[in-house]
Formats: C-alpha cells, sequence, structure tokens
C-alpha cells in the first residue's frame, strides 16, 4: 500500500553509486538472429595498421584490404573470408546493415583517405601491438568525442607479439593516459596489467542493457584464455559500467567487458582477444576457436557491441533512430547498478510500493532537511526524438495548499556536471494517490552525451516521500 512515510529505514542489498552486481546466466540465445535492415548501412573500420597480424595473430576480418568484398562479395560462411575475426565480419555482413573496411595506415580524422575515421561510425582496435602515435591518438579521441563508437580488445599483459617492448594493455593505456584532448581518464577506467589464464566471466544481470540483450541475442558469458580485466573509476566518468565479470569480482574491479560514453560517443572494452578468435585464418598461425565456444556467447557480445557502438551518431555524421530504450536497469530491479544514487535510494523497502517489481527509487521521505539525488548518463542519438518517462508517486505529510515545502527536480546535465535545463519540477502539492506517468521531451538534447538527474530536497519537520519506478528513453 502506498501511503505516508514520515520516518523511514531503507531495506536495500544493493550496492550505493554505480557499484555493478555480477549475477545469474540468462537464457542463451543464438545469434543467427537478423535485425530489421538499417535504412543506412552502419560503418564499421577494423585498424590492421598496429601489428594485429604480428607474431601468431591474425585479427583482421579478410586477408582482402581495405575492402573485404574483394575476396567475396557475398560470404555466407566464415571460411569465405580469411582471417580470425572473419565469422565476425561475416555475420555483420550478412545482415546487410553494415558496410565494413580494414585500415592498414595511421588513422586519420578528418582526412580524404578512404579509411578516414569521419567516413566510419565504429572503430575496433583488435589487439594492437604498437603504440599509437600522437596524431593518431588525437584522431581516435576526437572521432569518439563528436560522436563516433570504439570498441578496444586487449590480451594479456606481456602479450608483445612484435616484440616491441610494448603490448595492448600498456598501448590501450596510453591512448587514454597521454592523448592532447582529454588524458584525465576520460572513459573512466584503466586496463589491469594482468595475465589471468583462464575462465569464464559472467553477466551482470540487467534486461534492459543493449550489448547484454541485443538483436543477435542474450549474452550470458564470455572467455579469458589468457587475457586481462579493467579497473573502473566511475568518480572519473559516471557513465562507465561493467557487463562481465571475472569469477569472485563486481563493481569497480575485474571488469572483463566494459562501456562507457566520451563526449556524443560510446566506448566498449573487452580484456581478451581469444573471445573473437574463430580459429580460422591464415596457414602458420596459432589460433582459438573461442567464437563458437560453447561454454560462453561470445559471438553474441561482440555483435550486440557493434551494434550498439555503431547507434551512435557517427563520425562521419551518420545518424541511426531505430526505435530503442536508452536506460539501463529502468526499473531498479538489478538494485543500484547503472544508476548513481545516494545510499538507500534504490530499494526494496516496505515503507512505500514499487509499481511493478520489488525495487523502486524513493528520494526524501525523511521529515528532516535534505537533499538525494538518482542520475544516469546516456548518449542520444542525434536527429531523434527523445522521450523520457516515468511513474511517479507523491505523498506528503504537509498540509499546506499552498506552499511547495519539499521538490523533485528533474534535470538535464552535461559531461562537465553543468545544468543544461530543468525538465520539470514537483512538490508536495502534486501528491496524490498511486502512481501517475509522466512524459519529458528531451529532444532538443539531442546529439549530446547528458546526465539525467532526478534531485530530491526536503524542508524540515514535514516528509514528503517522491516515488520513481519503470523509467524509460525512448527513441525514435
Amino acid at each position: 500500500m502506498l501511503g505516508s512515510q514520515r520516518h523511514r529505514r531503507r531495506a536495500t542489498s544493493a550496492l550505493a553509486g554505480l557499484g555493478l552486481l555480477a549475477t545469474a546466466v540468462a537464457l542463451q540465445v543464438g545469434t543467427d538472429a537478423t535485425p530489421a535492415h538499417a535504412a543506412t548501412p552502419h560503418r564499421v573500420l577494423f585498424d590492421d595498421g598496429h601489428a594485429e597480424e604480428a607474431g601468431n595473430a591474425d585479427w583482421i576480418v579478410s586477408t582482402a584490404k581495405p575492402d573485404p568484398l574483394a575476396q567475396d562479395s557475398s560470404p555466407s560462411a566464415e571460411t569465405d573470408w580469411t582471417g580470425a575475426l572473419s565469422s565476425w565480419g561475416v555475420a555483420l555482413q550478412k545482415t546487410g546493415d553494415y558496410s565494413l573496411k580494414t585500415a592498414t595506415s595511421a588513422l586519420t580524422y578528418g582526412g580524404s583517405s578512404t579509411t578516414d575515421l569521419s567516413n566510419f561510425d565504429t572503430l575496433v582496435l583488435p589487439e594492437p601491438n604498437t603504440l599509437f602515435t600522437t596524431a593518431e591518438k588525437t584522431a581516435i579521441m576526437n572521432f569518439v568525442k563528436n560522436g563516433g563508437g570504439l570498441l578496444m580488445v586487449s590480451d594479456h599483459t606481456g602479450a608483445d607479439r612484435n616484440n616491441d617492448g610494448e603490448d595492448a594493455v600498456e598501448i590501450l593505456n596510453d591512448l587514454m593516459t597521454n592523448n592532447s584532448v582529454d588524458s584525465t581518464d576520460p572513459f573512466g577506467f584503466s586496463v589491469d596489467s594482468l595475465s589471468i589464464g583462464s575462465g569464464y566471466p559472467a553477466a551482470i544481470s540487467d534486461s534492459a542493457d543493449p550489448v547484454l540483450h541485443g538483436s543477435f541475442g542474450t549474452v550470458t558469458k564470455s572467455l579469458i584464455a589468457s587475457g586481462t580485466t579493467a579497473t573502473l573509476k566511475p568518480a572519473d566518468n559516471p557513465s562507465v559500467k561493467g557487463l562481465l565479470y571475472r569469477s569472485g569480482y563486481s563493481g569497480y574491479t575485474g571488469a572483463f567487458f566494459a562501456t562507457s560514453t566520451f563526449g556524443s560517443g560510446r566506448v566498449a572494452f573487452w580484456g581478451d582477444s581469444s573471445p573473437v578468435d574463430d580459429g580460422t585464418g591464415q596457414s602458420g598461425n596459432t589460433l582459438y576457436d573461442g567464437w563458437n565456444d560453447t561454454g560462453a556467447t561470445n559471438a553474441a557480445l561482440a555483435l550486440n557491441a557493434t551494434e550498439w557502438l555503431s547507434g551512435a551518431s557517427g563520425g562521419g555524421g551518420g545518424t541511426d533512430c531505430t526505435d530503442t530504450q536508452l536506460l539501463g536497469n529502468a526499473g531498479f530491479e538489478s538494485g543500484a547498478t547503472t544508476w548513481s544514487a545516494g545510499s538507500g535510494v534504490i530499494t526494496d523497502s516496505t515503507g512505500e510500493s514499487a509499481r511493478t517489481g520489488s525495487y523502486y527509487a524513493w528520494l526524501g521521505g525523511n521529515g528532516t532537511a535534505g537533499t538525494e539525488t538518482l542520475a544516469q548518463s546516456v548518449v542520444l542519438p542525434a536527429g531523434c526524438t527523445a522521450t523520457l518517462a516515468l511513474y511517479l508517486h507523491i505523498d506528503t505529510a504537509e498540509t499546506t495548499t499552498t506552499t511547495a515545502y519539499d521538490t523533485l527536480r528533474v534535470q538535464v546535465l552535461n559531461s562537465s556536471g553543468t545544468v543544461l535545463g530543468t525538465l520539470a519540477t514537483y512538490s508536495n502539492l502534486d501528491a496524490a494517490s498511486g502512481y501517475t506517468r509522466r512524459t519529458l521531451g528531451l529532444s532538443g538534447y539531442a546529439g549530446q552525451t547528458v546526465t539525467l538527474r532526478f534531485t530530491g530536497t526536503e524542508g524540515s519537520k514535514l516528509q514528503t516521500s517522491f516515488v520513481i519506478d519503470d523509467t524509460a528513453l525512448d527513441v525514435t
């Protein structure tokens, strides 16, 4: 029953802030599902200009470069293209929604070459083994900042395949900490200097996450076959999120697959190259078929991640307004995952009632002066219509019919924390029984990375509870 609760304790088992839960395994769905064709193919560039074929590695979609279609213009099997990543490439090509190319020279942004980053929506760095130049790092960071997607695939520390003194761990950390655009932990994570021999990292429980539950299937587990993890730093970038964790780890450590945003773009990290290795490739290479490993769902993870990354407004101005819902953990049933919230704000307390499920967000209700917040960062695709929807219940002990003593503000902030606008303000004067659905327009912020923040503020003496459940950020 919903009702006034002047003083209450929140019974919560969730982690505060941006803590992430590593939880159970969902039903595995095959990766043969084919999404509806995009009006404009998503443009994906695989890097092969940084020793991705050194030693026994073969991290390419095809030996035909830059265009894999030159090897086979209508591939139907992984062996139609030659490379350890051919299964990845062929699966994307078969949907009809993707245009793939391979870069073999220096990466640029804003240039005239056919593989310039401005011509693509997503860049894949499949275990680079030489350092990026200063100019390349500037190009990559600006590409992401302006709306591009970046997938960084690492390997274990010491995997120096060309013996130049640098491995993927060092190279990716150098990209994030030694560039001219933003070297202050721009993505909110660092790659760990580890060599983890084996394991099956498990996915968190988040039914709304588009990488874990995308068009290509449901992700349950991945694979470590000599790899590493990442340490998350949400204080530096609150949008960082761990999706799969090494056994025994959760929260900020042991993240095997993580996502984040930067500027208007999206970022993903994978701690090992073995999961995307399909076991085929050029003669003489030592390969491992992680793509088809029956204990994991690596294909779904790679393809869903590519889909999510390419859905951001691309570096060349591409737009994907496919109907989608952007908020993670939208109904709060995974506890404090995805959201940044004060202690106990996301709760399953019996003091109030969820609209659906067990968990909800409860701001205020203390009967003392104070402020509580709930926030989540999202990337709003350019040129799309975006609408925030939520169910809100307000109960109060205030008796006034004229004065707003306690308030809930719904605001939009940029990546620097500056308030761009207030979408709505509710107060004790809006108290009513039951939940009321509220819708708020966000289209004016399209093309930006923003933080949605709910701020509940109470005066002294009498409580007002602002109870939120079943949120959604719908893009069309």
